[in-house]
């Protein structure tokens, strides 16, 4: 409880009474291209809390923001086990073998995750992997008993070895994809994301790097065997992936093929991860927004570097604060308030920026960040939900959902240029900036106010420029999260912190964690084609104007 107390002081940081002037313009009439959907990818280690609860509540939700465009990455989808969930521990029990050493499928487990995922209007960016025990090279010992405060290194066991037997390997991945092109068809089945195992250049794979491209070509192979036109890709390195991550990218150029002795693997998108580092210091927060850029400005430039590759999707495929959404401390009392959600928006909106420093085809960057059953209210974990309750965090994605169509120009005089976010975050003047988009006869403005200190700071006077639109009258729409609004961890600390609330206590948690309204909706009108809108925003709060005519 005390972990507790001190994660709910961390993140309460209040608005300042005064505040400084920022100018952002938005021109309308210049299109930068089109407002790729990035954010549309989740993930989480366990798998089985997808059809539990609140975690099927959750699913629902993020295929509503874009139904059958959102993506669900997950570990542990071929571990060995009942499906029993821990944390940073899932199983399905897919494989086991009888007494004389014959492959015995069992689909039930694996096929409720995905059941569950396309009920819920959400498609599998399918993990294969990890190691099932009757497969492993060293199975003992298998599942791991970690616990927030255990080693992270405890979790490295049996399922994080090689197989005993590549071809039969290959058969049981065969087999998985062929089961599930008969069970939900092929159409269906040619929209998923396949790629092998996770951050193999760490302790998630106990093997060498050489060893690592004959799991990946033997996988890879079996999928496109099952489903020729399937999307495969990998490796969803930890970081960049530097060495690693290039010897992966010769070898699927211009290696030989373990599986078929052929030169080359096919590599539809290319994938790796990058985090921030977030400390603890003079009894605040620090966020490490600029080593989470660093790393994706790192990875764009290796992949940039292979011409073969210059038009590849890429999926950042964890891509968050920092790195263990189990793990709990002061360091990452960041996770329950506004902090999280401000630095949401402004690294995404950098992340689009990055790509087009470097000219590549970025696809996705997926949010390692789900939910955690039979846990306390608010715990410290980095989730988009608590027992059913919505974070603030949830709803910068629900934000991101409404804007579609071309990026259009946004300038801002209080605008952290990247060149500082890069080389320093946000330690002096905050990053007021804003990002926009156009679509036919909607214009979405989203604007925040983030700084890497966890600490209380003067609101932003914002003075809003719209120019070059194209009517004379408007409704103006404007949402907002902040410590009133779209915030149900301030709405529950208010409360009093109940670890059982109320029937109506909960409704009331459930309404507060939804996207709120800042103002009711009005009608704005144009003046020589432009609108001039005037709001304050305090710090670590982000605003979305929508404009239909």
């Amino acid at each position: 409880m005390r972990t507790m107390s001190l994660l709910i002081l961390l993140s309460c940081a209040v608005m300042g009474a005064d505040s400084f002037p920022v100018s952002i313009r938005v021109e309308a009439s210049k299109t930068t291209g089109e407002l790729k959907p990035i954010w549309r990818f989740f993930g989480a280690d366990e798998p089985n809390y997808a059809y539990m609860k609140h975690g099927k509540k959750l699913l629902s939700e993020l295929g509503e923001l874009t139904p059958k465009q959102v993506y669900f990455r997950t570990h542990n989808l071929l571990t060995s086990g009942d499906g029993t969930p821990a944390l940073k521990w899932g199983s399905t029990g897919a494989y086991r073998e009888n007494a004389q050493g014959q492959p015995i499928y069992d689909w039930t487990i694996l096929d409720r995750v995905f059941d569950t995922y396309l009920e819920c209007r959400v498609r599998p960016y399918a993990q294969i992997g990890f190691m099932p025990k009757d497969l492993s090279v060293k199975p003992e010992p298998y599942q791991h008993q970690w616990t927030p405060r255990a080693r992270y290194e405890e979790i490295y066991t049996g399922w994080a070895y090689p197989p005993k037997d590549y071809n039969k390997w290959a058969e049981l991945v065969f087999q998985w994809v062929k089961h599930c092109v008969e069970k939900y068809g092929r159409a269906e089945v040619e929209t998923w994301y396949w790629e092998v195992w996770n951050e193999p250049n760490i302790g998630y794979w106990r093997g060498t790097p050489e060893e690592f491209r004959k799991l990946h070509d033997y996988a890879i192979d079996a999928v496109r065997r099952a489903l020729p036109s399937a999307k495969v890709g990998g490796p969803d390195t930890a970081g960049s992936g530097g060495r690693f991550m290039r010897a992966f990218l010769e070898h699927c150029l211009r290696g030989t093929n373990h599986a078929t002795g052929k030169i080359g693997t096919p590599l539809d998108f290319v994938a790796f991860h990058a985090k921030g580092a977030p400390v603890y210091t003079n009894g605040h927060v620090r966020m490490g927004i600029a080593n989470h850029l660093r790393t994706i400005d790192d990875g764009f430039r290796i992949i940039g570097s292979y011409p073969e590759l210059k038009g590849k999707p890429i999926v950042i495929g964890e891509s968050d604060p920092e790195g263990c959404a189990a793990c709990q401390g002061p360091q990452l009392a960041y996770r329950n308030g506004t902090m999280y959600s401000s630095y949401t928006a402004t690294s995404f909106a950098r992340k689009h920026d990055l790509a087009e420093k470097h000219g590549v085809n970025l696809e996705g960057a997926l949010t390692w960040a789900f939910e955690f059953e039979d846990q306390p209210y608010f715990a410290g974990f980095r989730t988009l939900a608590s027992n059913g309750i919505d974070k603030p965090v949830l709803n910068v994605f629900r934000m991101f959902s409404r804007m579609t169509g071309q990026r259009i120009a946004a300038s801002s005089d209080s605008a952290a240029t990247l060149e500082t976010m890069l080389r320093e975050g946000v330690r002096g003047r905050p990053d007021v900036a804003a990002l926009a988009s156009l679509d036919k006869n909607k214009l979405c403005v989203l604007v925040w106010h983030y700084h890497d200190d966890d600490v209380a700071g003067d609101a932003a006077a914002i003075d809003l420029t719209l120019e070059g639109v194209n009517f004379t009258a408007a409704s103006l729409d404007h949402f907002r999260i902040d410590h009133e609004h779209s915030n149900a961890f301030a709405a529950w600390t208010k409360m009093g912190l109940p670890q059982q609330p109320t029937a109506e206590q909960y409704v009331s948690l459930e309404k507060a964690g939804r996207l709120a309204a800042l103002e009711p909706p009005k009608t704005v009108r144009t003046e020589n084609g432009r609108v001039s809108l005037a709001f304050n925003l305090p710090r670590q709060a982000v605003s979305l104007l929508i404009l239909t005519w």
